[in-house]
Order: structure tokens, then sequence, then C-alpha cells
């Protein structure tokens, strides 16, 4: 546990802040609704039995379908989301360039041998990426904060938003504290461009090790004045989908995850049928799926989340797009998404 992908807890002058945080309670931060972790009738017994008979359908046949944009000349007269798989993306705005939640090392965890890419799912480098403007970071798990991506990128990433207490992780691999920026929920941070960034609740945990939920985990609101994006991190299904959508007057696109569910932890990841619920209470014009095709963190085929809410999506009427990874999607923009997956 004394390695440095572990990250270190939050202590001194950031622990005291996290303490006057209203989300802080008994010693860690709570979820605004009751959240288990795991169901009632799961021990730790069967939560392992159930992870080790994944079926074969878990990873697909075949290398995934991508294309290799070439991100250092992205059209900056256009506004870009290019999806690298998992929760993984770029945002290119009129050439200010965001990236959220990247996971480049080649595996979802802190050993190699788990969490290991799907073939044509991780076909993207760090020399791949042009200087980041801004680095979102929407949580500290391990699929979502890349210690060896983050220990490389920080040197030409110019601002880091995060959760309340991820900066101390962040400082303890190199990161400049002067690049760093801390929010609690519903607190905001205008962005030296003039867009607006909030971080809005999500129901979810954090920990990279055996302490788990002493930093905050988050969604995100950027508003560009032009655009209004939803952020989503990991999170089940709750009322603050609503609360977000009436607050913010509905998106022009939404960002959720629809993959890694599972039934012996229901109320931390969505269902997709969950997921089109919640895109359709913020009001989101645009959906688009992520938090799956990479990695194999459960044990329900590879491809059923995407089957599941597009089904979902076309039976509500909510218009959703399904990119290829590494395939550039113009906001506001006609998609014609295909049925890749389906190899």
């Amino acid at each position: 546990m004394s390695k440095k992908i572990f990250g270190r807890l939050p202590s001194g002058e950031r622990l005291a802040r996290i303490k006057t945080s209203p989300n802080y309670r008994e010693g860690s931060f709570q979820n605004i609704e009751p959240t288990s972790l795991m169901s009632d009738n799961v021990s730790i017994f069967k939560l392992i039995k159930d992870y080790s008979d994944k079926p074969k359908t878990v990873n697909p046949p075949s290398e995934l379908p991508h294309i290799k944009t070439d991100l250092h000349q992205l059209d900056k007269e256009k506004d870009l989301i290019i999806w690298f798989g998992h929760s993984s993306y770029i945002i290119s705005l009129q050439g200010f360039t965001i990236l959220v939640d990247p996971v480049l090392s080649g595996h979802a965890s802190p050993v190699k041998f788990f969490g290991k890419p799907f073939p044509g799912a991780d076909n993207y480098k760090l020399k791949d990426f042009p200087p980041i403007d801004l680095l979102i970071l929407t949580h500290d798990h391990y699929d979502h904060l890349d210690y060896k991506t983050v220990s490389e990128l920080h040197k030409t990433v110019k601002q880091i938003i995060t959760p309340l207490g991820v900066g101390s992780h962040l400082e303890y691999w190199g990161v400049e504290n002067g690049k760093i920026t801390e929010l609690d929920w519903w607190q905001s941070s205008v962005l030296n461009n003039g867009f607006e960034i909030t971080s809005t609740p999500s129901r979810h945990f954090s920990g990279r090790g055996l302490t788990r939920a002493k930093t905050l985990w988050c969604s995100f609101v950027l508003n560009t004045g032009k655009w209004k994006l939803f952020l989503g991190g990991d999170s089940g299904y709750d009322k603050q989908f609503k609360i977000i959508g009436d607050k913010f007057d509905g998106f022009d696109l939404a960002i959720l995850e629809c993959g890694q569910y599972g039934k012996d932890w229901p109320l931390i990841h969505m269902k997709p049928e969950e997921t089109v619920l919640a895109a359709t209470e913020l009001r989101a014009s645009v959906l688009l799926p992520v938090h799956w095709g990479k990695f194999v963190l459960s044990n329900h085929p590879w491809d059923e989340p995407i089957n599941r809410l597009s089904a979902e999506a076309t039976a509500k009427n909510q218009k959703f797009i399904t990119p290829l990874i590494g395939e550039p999607y113009t906001i506001g923009e006609d998609f014609n998404s295909k049925e890749w997956w389906k190899l």
C-alpha cells in the first residue's frame, strides 16, 4: 500500500477544508440518498465467486472496430468530442482542449494483469494527445484516475479540476498545486477562457486502497455560453438528475455511464434503462453513453449495456449517439450512428 499508485489520503489544510464540507460526516463523504455499496445479502465470498464465474461473453469475440483520429490536427472551427472507450474522452471547443478521466496505461487497476482493455480499445497513447488546457477527473477509482497517465501527462496540462480531496493524490504524484482546483458539490469555477464548470452530485463512492470515501466523487456541468454539457461520472440513479436538469434548464449533451452494473451493487452504477431515465430527467437533447466498450469490470456481456440502452432510448424517444472509439462527433450536428458493436 506504500506504492505511489495507491495515492495519498488528504491531510493538513486539505483535510481541514474537507471537514467543513456539508457532504462530509462521521469521517467520510456521504451520498445524498442512503447508499449501500453492496446488496444486503452479498458476502465477500459470494462477490468473489460471482466475479470468478464470468461468462465468455464479457469479452468481445474479435477486435473492436475503431478510428485513429489525429488529435494534433483537430478542426479548431468545430466543437468536437472523441471517445476513447470506457469513460475517457476529449472535448475540443474551438481549440480549447479538455480531457476527461484518461486511462491510457493498458490496465484499469493497480496491477497489470487485471482490467486489461479489449483489443481495438487501446490504440491511443500519451504521444497522440495535444497539449491539454483542462484535465477533468471525476473521482479517484483506477478506471478513472490512472497514475501512470496522470504522472506523465500533467507536465503539459494547464489546469486540473477534481472533486474535493483528489488533489492529495495528484500532489503526491508531482502535480503542481497551482494547477489543481478542487470542488465540492455545487461549487463552480470560471476557467481562463470564460467557460464555467460546476461540480454536481453523483451517487457513488471513492477509494484506491482499503479506505473508502475520503475523497469526493462528482459529475460536472460545463457551460461554454454556446453549449451546456453534462459530464457524468460514475453514479447510481437517484433524484439528483432531475434536480440538476431543472437547475440548468436542460443540456445540449449528456455523457452518462451505462455499463459495469451488477446485481451485487445495484445502487452505485446505473442499469442502461436508468441511464436513459437520467438523460430524460436531465433534459438532454443528446445522450452519449460511456463506461462500456473497453474493460471487464462486471459480469454482463460486453455489449449488453449498449443493446439495452439502444432499445430503451428508442422506446422513450431519447436521442442518442454511438460513435466508434476514436470517431469525432461534432456537437449540435446530426450524427450517423452505426451498430458497430454487432461483430
